[in-house]
């Protein structure tokens, strides 16, 4: 019985570090396109301004 409730455990810990790798996965790819639509913002708002 003690087993069986160790592996469960073992199991929920490692099911919960998946996710977070996931999630961090996630985060970094959010990052980088937050990151190159700034960009984009930032050089058409030079481009619309440059023209006056």
């Amino acid at each position: 019985m003690l087993s069986v409730a160790r592996m469960i455990v073992v199991l929920l810990l490692l099911l919960s570090l998946a996710g977070c790798a996931a999630i961090a996965g996630i985060f970094k790819a959010g990052f980088w396109v937050g990151i190159i639509i700034a960009v984009v913002i930032v050089v058409a708002l030079v481009a619309l301004l440059g023209r006056r």
